[in-house]
């Protein structure tokens, strides 16, 4: 069963620009890990809430930052034990420059795929 990780990075509003470039560099380290199925790399950019969901109204862009700048990475894995070699390959080459650009460690939410 596929194995997923998402990722959520909370960016310094002054270190977004610098962020963006070192994960496009990311991205094609990451796609040349052994096992990756899937990699996708998302900005918040919009917010929803229940009154808006209830009209079937799209949802609102964000127009102001006010502590930081989210980012979501996805990436999925044919086994858990690629994906743990890619994250030790990641930690050895990236990781503290991607540090340096969060206000706060990075959450990561782990699981099998289901569907």
């Amino acid at each position: 069963m596929p194995f997923t990780e998402i990722c959520i990075y909370q960016v310094k509003p002054q270190k977004v620009e610098e962020f963006e470039a070192l994960m496009l560099e990311v991205k094609s380290f990451l796609e040349k890990q052994e096992g990756l199925l899937l990699l996708r790399f998302a900005k918040r950019g919009y917010r929803i809430d229940m009154e808006q969901i209830k009209e079937g109204l799209p949802p609102l862009q964000i127009k102001r930052i006010v502590k930081s700048v989210k980012y979501m990475l996805y990436w999925e894995f044919d086994t858990k034990e690629n994906y743990g070699i890619a994250q030790k390959k990641l930690y050895d080459s990236y990781w503290k420059s991607i540090e340096k650009c969060l206000i706060a460690p990075h959450d990561k939410y782990l699981g099998e795929r289901l569907f």
